[in-house]
Order: C-alpha cells, then sequence, then structure tokens
C-alpha cells in the first residue's frame, strides 16, 4: 500500500457538447473501472488549465478550452489511520474545440452521454454532482444565447 505525505493537484473536464456530457471508464485507480469525468494530475510546471487540455486530449483525443470552475473539492480515501490518496481537484467547464473521442491513456471507454442516460453510468457522488452542474449551465448559456438573438 502507497501512504502519501501531500495532497496532489489534480483537474477534471466537464465537456457538455451537443446535448451529451463526456465520461470516460477509468482505467487505473483511483476508481478504476467507474465512469467519472476525463481529467488527472498536474504536472510541476504546468497551469491548471494547461494539464486539463493535456489530460482530456491523453483521455480521449479531444481538444478542448476550460472556460470556468464548475468545483473544488478533496478526494481523500484512507486506510486505518493511513491516507493511500488524497486528490485536491477543480473541475472545469469546458468547449469543444476538435477532435474524435477515442479511449486511450488512462481511459478504458469513452462515450458522450445524455442526461436522462447518467443512471446507467453509475457516477461517483462528486462526479454526479459536477456533471449536473455542468449541464445546468450549459442549459443557462443557452438560453441566455437565445434570448440575446431575440433581442436583435
Amino acid at each position: 500500500m502507497n501512504v502519501v505525505d501531500r495532497p496532489a493537484v489534480g483537474v477534471g473536464a466537464v465537456l457538455v457538447h451537443q446535448g451529451r456530457v463526456l465520461l470516460i471508464r477509468r482505467g487505473k485507480e483511483p476508481l478504476r473501472g467507474r465512469w467519472v469525468v476525463p481529467g488527472g494530475t498536474v504536472e510541476v510546471g504546468e497551469t491548471l488549465e494547461q494539464a486539463l487540455v493535456r489530460e482530456v486530449q491523453e483521455e480521449t483525443g479531444l481538444v478542448v478550452r476550460p472556460i470556468e470552475v464548475v468545483a473544488v473539492f478533496d478526494r481523500i480515501e484512507r486506510d486505518g489511520d493511513a491516507v493511500r490518496y488524497h486528490y485536491v481537484i477543480v473541475d472545469y467547464r469546458c468547449r469543444y474545440v476538435s477532435g474524435t473521442p477515442q479511449a486511450a491513456s488512462d481511459a478504458q471507454d469513452v462515450a458522450f452521454v445524455a442526461r436522462e442516460d447518467l443512471p446507467r453510468y453509475a457516477l461517483p457522488e462528486k462526479a454526479l454532482e459536477v456533471v449536473l452542474d455542468g449541464f445546468a449551465r450549459a442549459q443557462r448559456e443557452t438560453e441566455g444565447l437565445a434570448k440575446g438573438r431575440e433581442r436583435e
């Protein structure tokens, strides 16, 4: 068992594109085999946004652009008194730039999922929370754009 002495910084991408959210099935721990938003750890010298773009491209083949922070939270797993891992995660809502989704790197699978199909993917609680927030933000943005067009 690995024991950590300090948190690692992670980033996640909440990409709602054409009414569907991008999810990956994790290929390794933590959360191996679970569906989550794509992302990973920040490397030394990278900004949060650079790490996010790199991780999404490595895992899914897609190029994204971060547009706003959706959530900041801790993911800590303990084994008794020992801490197995501790991530401080910053999830960003993103825009699709280019690419075709394809699972690679840490991802076993990749999917664009409609809101009504989310229960089939059994997302961890925090992942589901940020995905639903991403859908809500995308909806508000779409409604705001529609209202702006009506005024023209």
